[in-house]
């Protein structure tokens, strides 16, 4: 296998980072010397600094020239999309537009329902946005769904990419749309979809898709794009269809598989970015074309994100330290696998697994959205542990108590330990993921109660020193990208792992977090009655002991739950609730 494209730090956002931004400013050269393994300066914006191909690509085929070694040197007048980037000896990279979409890839098959999913099922293609579900099974879901609605299904992509991790499919759509957008109109017209949808966070990913179903004409198949909420919840399935729908986009709290009622309350087939632009490539090669590359049980290839700052396309079954090598990293302290839902492996399990589902669940493992994050040996992983848990927990929806309360206070006890707070402090952070596991409207809860737990597992020396108090003395550097003004600790003198505070300052170095709630949620005792509408009304928050009657008689109040404290205020029989405080 030969690393035959490595590019430059290319801005895919407004100059203001988030929607509506303006013109996307050019990036310095990169040298061709090996990616740092440390944090990189923060950029303009969020980044895909590269884009690295294994073998012969598929996905990134017709960005790069492919006759050896290149570098990108620069980019010429991206507002729009409409530029291209120098690589050194090897040409150019552009996005493909129509005309270079269909040169490079040709036009692609028709199929039929049948045929499609015949095509699915021998390639074994799986949804490539986190679970693996097999696309052949969603297939037959929403067949299914349509017979029962007189036909009526839809099709929606999913780009919202909230993973700060992951950027594999905003490369995509900014890249490579038509792509994409072959493989979602495939799947329409043989479904008889009455839409697509393709749901993004960001405005020049919007810009991009739009550009290039513009430049495909009329379509027998409306196809949208819209832009939702920047969050990491999004991308929830509920989520997603519920924004695309003119909602607020957000997670439902039902546990209702889009294949049954998804947009519009129609069977959706609602796949991730990349799934599409495989399932485009598949049809194009046929079912024995495809598996010819890749892991006989697992065919095709892969897109990751590599250190939040690299996206490479890779066979699937390749040892993953011939990934980290080739993108001029090592395992260091430990390797993230699937982004912050994900787990560890450790430097040992990380120089021997190989990226295919079944050796990654050997050890304990997923791909998921293919988030690859290698922990540098100089930074601090109890205090980077502790960062990320804090946005994760600022990341909630506002929908449920294990979400809303559960999570901050699951940070602050892991601050806590990491802190100097002793063997009693780490037990407190086991029975705070507990107390949220299993308990979310979405799947939120869980996977950061799994990352964290993961985390205590991989790195238990290192937890233990700082619970005892006497840290690392390793700075947290921020080398687990998080979003915000320092999220690489940009800006501020970096934290040490020793002593007392070691892995507080980490706090400093996320994006900033609303106040401590000031209002609090009264329960007058003289009135109570027991009726119980309260915990219904606000769930999670108020709960009721075995007599029926709420276990606490006061509350903190998070701003994101008074409007439902305060309808919970106006419906109690009994007149036993009044909300106290703030402003």
């Amino acid at each position: 296998m030969t690393l035959l494209v490595s590019a430059a730090a290319v801005p895919l956002s407004g100059s203001g980072g988030g929607p509506g931004g303006g013109h996307v400013p050019a990036v310095d050269p990169v040298s061709t010397g090996p990616a740092p393994v440390g944090p990189v300066p923060a950029a303009p914006g969020p980044v895909v600094p590269g884009l690295a191909v294994f073998e012969a690509p598929r996905l990134l085929a017709g960005l790069v020239e492919l006759d050896g070694l290149g570098v990108v040197e620069g980019l010429d007048g991206v507002d729009g999309l409409a530029g291209a980037g120098r690589v050194a000896g090897a040409g150019r990279v552009e996005r493909l537009g129509r005309v270079a979409h269909l040169a490079r890839h040709g036009s692609p098959p028709d199929l039929s329902a049948s045929e499609l999913v015949a095509l699915a099922e021998d390639t074994g293609l799986r949804g490539r946005g986190g679970a693996g579900f097999p696309f052949a099974r969603k297939l037959r879901a929403v067949l299914a769904g349509g017979r029962r609605t007189g036909g009526r299904v839809a099709v929606v992509v999913n780009g919202s990419e909230g993973e700060p991790g992951c950027l594999k499919d905003t490369a995509l759509l900014l890249f490579a749309p038509h792509l994409v957008l072959d493989g979602a109109l495939l799947a329409a017209r043989a479904l008889g979809a009455e839409e697509v949808a393709v749901g993004v966070t960001r405005a020049d990913v919007a810009r991009s898709v739009r550009r290039a179903i513009a430049e495909r004409g009329p379509l027998s198949t409306p196809v949208r794009a819209e832009l939702l909420p920047e969050r990491f919840v999004t991308g929830e399935g509920t989520a997603l269809t519920d924004g695309l729908g003119r909602g607020p986009g957000l997670p439902s709290g039902r546990r209702v598989r889009s294949s049954e009622r998804g947009l519009h309350g129609l069977p959706t087939l609602l796949s991730n970015t990349e799934t599409y632009a495989q399932l485009a490539v598949a049809a194009r090669l046929g079912a024995l074309g495809y598996r010819a590359t890749g892991d006989p049980a697992e065919p095709g290839t892969v897109l990751l994100t590599v250190a939040g700052h690299r996206v490479v396309e890779a066979p699937t079954g390749v040892p993953l330290a011939r990934v980290l090598a080739r993108c001029g990293l090592g395992p260091g302290q430990g390797v993230l696998i699937g982004g912050y839902h994900g787990t560890w492996l450790t430097p040992s399990a990380a120089g021997t697994a190989l990226l295919s589902r079944d050796d990654l669940a050997a050890h304990g493992s997923v791909l998921g959205a293919g988030a690859v994050l290698p922990l540098p040996e100089g930074t601090c992983p109890a205090g980077e542990t502790v960062r990320v848990a804090r946005w994760m927990a600022a990341e909630s929806a506002g929908q449920c108590g294990p979400c809303v309360l559960g999570l901050p206070a699951l940070a602050d006890s892991l601050g806590r330990a990491v802190g100097g707070g002793g063997q009693r402090a780490l037990d407190a952070v086991r029975d705070r993921m507990r107390a949220v596991e299993r308990r979310g409207a979405c799947s939120h809860p869980d996977g950061t109660a799994r990352f964290i737990a993961s985390a205590l597992a991989a790195f238990p020396d290192e937890f233990a020193r700082h619970a005892d108090g006497a840290g690392c003395g390793r700075p947290v550097l921020g080398a687990l990208p998080v979003p915000g003004p320092a999220a690489h600790g940009i800006g501020s003198a970096p934290e040490t792992g020793d002593g007392p505070h070691s892995g507080a300052r980490a706090d400093t170095v996320t994006a900033a977090r609303p106040p401590a709630p000031e209002q609090r949620l009264l329960v007058d005792w003289t009135l109570c009655q027991g009726h119980g509408l309260c915990a219904d009304l606000v769930p999670g928050m108020v709960r009721l002991g075995p007599d029926g009657y709420p276990e606490r008689a006061t509350m903190p109040l998070p701003a994101r739950m008074r409007r439902r404290a305060q309808l919970a205020v106006r419906r109690c029989p009994a007149l036993a609730l009044r909300v106290q405080g703030g402003e």
